[in-house]
């Protein structure tokens, strides 16, 4: 039988079980299709003390344990049916104007940052949702829409704490530990520890401008080659999601958002060729602070539940490619979800590409774009529905991979992914496993898709 009143009299924080207040807000998944995995307790921490405490605990109850900082994980990671180590306590955030340096507690979410970091007026690569921890984007690499000019996330970390199966707390930097923090930098949340702090080297925020562009899904074959030809030639300020989307009781649409740290007027002649190639339902393309365009970029899903795949490529989709993803798409079975299901073309390259592929756990540093696939359903909808959208996805994914490689972004976790670690770390995966078994060779830190 569990003794949690042990764990009670060990922490500084407070332990919750199934039914009591908290215990749902600070132990479930985001992504609703996970929502039958209930924790047996959370430790939502009062210290980083606490962490290692949990972990000890956990170990001797014969227990999972996991580390929750935002719990977004898209495969529902941040859940278990063992303990829960809620991180949100530890969201302390000092910034020293002197250096730039910004350090943060493993449960600070982005939301959190940026307002601190937008009182100084700084930037450090983040992505564009609120509720996400700090922890899982870092850990996974972390792209935002200004991280061609200003690199990923794990780019700007300069040092991380961790805690260690064993209770140990280290610090990971270039002179300490450097093969753990190499593999914080791009090695997946979850895999080695449990990370309370990170600090990073921000920079000075850059005039912005954005862009949001929509066209009938009728104009997509028109359209998408011309943007591709478009972000391959960009400079390094400018980022853009290319999309192609459908959902239930619509006909389709052709989306491209985003940010170019620069004017306008730069922008609409970069975007010049889209807009005569067809003509859009709706074009935005305004003059915007660095923070008015971080709003304007700002998104949130329902969190009903959603499953995505990825590719890459080095260069645009060939016709053939394109024909094959809009051909998909309007076989998609349908659902209730308003998110639908869809196709994206994340502009990746720039800075991400100037570090070579070896000197971070992060492996993607030759691609041109992020090929997103995505398929969403409700929870009111049936069985036959959700499945019907989960095989529709998965002979997508096999599809695409004539055009496209064999190499997933870990922030786009696919619980169902084959041979998910080599697609993840590519050529970075021995040495990560090296580093797993030197910190964790009992694998207290382990979920099925876990190095």
């Amino acid at each position: 039988m569990t003794d949690w009143e042990s764990l009670r009299r060990q922490v500084d924080g407070t332990v919750r079980l199934p039914g009591e207040a908290g215990f749902e807000e600070n132990s479930s998944a985001f992504n609703k299709r996970y929502a039958g995995v209930t924790a047996a307790g959370v430790l939502s921490v009062g210290s980083v003390a606490d962490v290692a405490r949990g972990i000890a605990w956990a170990r001797e109850q014969g227990l999972p344990v996991v580390a929750r900082g935002g719990g977004h994980s898209y495969a529902g990671q941040a859940a278990t049916t063992g303990l829960v180590l809620d991180l949100h306590v530890l969201d302390a955030i000092t910034v020293d104007r002197g250096s730039e340096l910004v350090r943060v507690g493993g449960g600070v979410r982005s939301g959190q940052l940026y307002a601190e970091l937008q009182r100084h007026d700084l930037a450090v690569p983040l992505g564009n949702s609120d509720e996400v921890g700090i922890g899982g984007l870092t850990l996974g690499g972390g792209v935002a829409a200004v991280s061609r000019a200003f690199g990923l996330t794990c780019d700007a970390l300069v040092e991380t704490d961790v805690v260690l199966a064993d209770g140990t707390l280290v610090t990971c930097n270039d002179h300490e530990n450097p093969d753990l923090f190499w593999a914080s930098k791009g090695g997946g949340g979850g895999n080695f520890g449990v990370n309370t702090s990170f600090t990073f080297q921000a920079r000075p925020t850059v005039a912005s401008s954005t862009c949001l562009l929509l066209w009938p899904l009728t104009d997509a074959a028109a359209v998408l080659p011309v943007m591709q030809r478009i972000m391959q030639a960009a400079p390094n300020e400018f980022a853009a999601r290319i999309g192609v989307n459908r959902s239930a009781g619509d006909d389709g649409i052709v989306s491209v958002i985003g940010q170019h740290l620069g004017p306008a007027s730069e922008l609409r002649e970069l975007l010049a060729p889209a807009l005569a190639a067809a003509t859009p339902d709706r074009a935005e393309i305004e003059d915007r602070s660095y923070w008015e365009a971080k709003d304007f970029l700002h998104h949130e899903t329902s969190g009903d539940p959603f499953a995505v795949r990825t590719r890459t490529v080095t260069e645009p989709l060939s016709e053939a490619g394109v024909h094959t993803a809009l051909t998909a798409l309007a076989k998609w079975p349908g659902s209730s979800n308003p998110d639908g299901a869809g196709i994206a073309l994340f502009t990746w390259g720039g800075a991400i590409n100037q570090v070579p592929v070896t000197e971070t756990a992060f492996p993607h540093r030759d691609v041109l774009f992020l090929v997103s696939m995505d398929a969403s359903w409700s929870t009111e909808d049936s069985a036959e529905v959700r499945q019907a959208n989960l095989d529709w996805l998965t002979d997508l994914h096999a599809a695409m991979g004539e055009f496209a490689r064999d190499a997933s972004y870990v922030n786009f976790t696919d619980p169902d992914l084959p041979e998910a670690q080599a697609a993840y770390f590519g050529p970075n995966l021995a040495r990560l496993r090296e580093i797993k078994h030197r910190y964790d060779p009992d694998r207290v830190f382990h979920f099925p898709q876990a190095i």
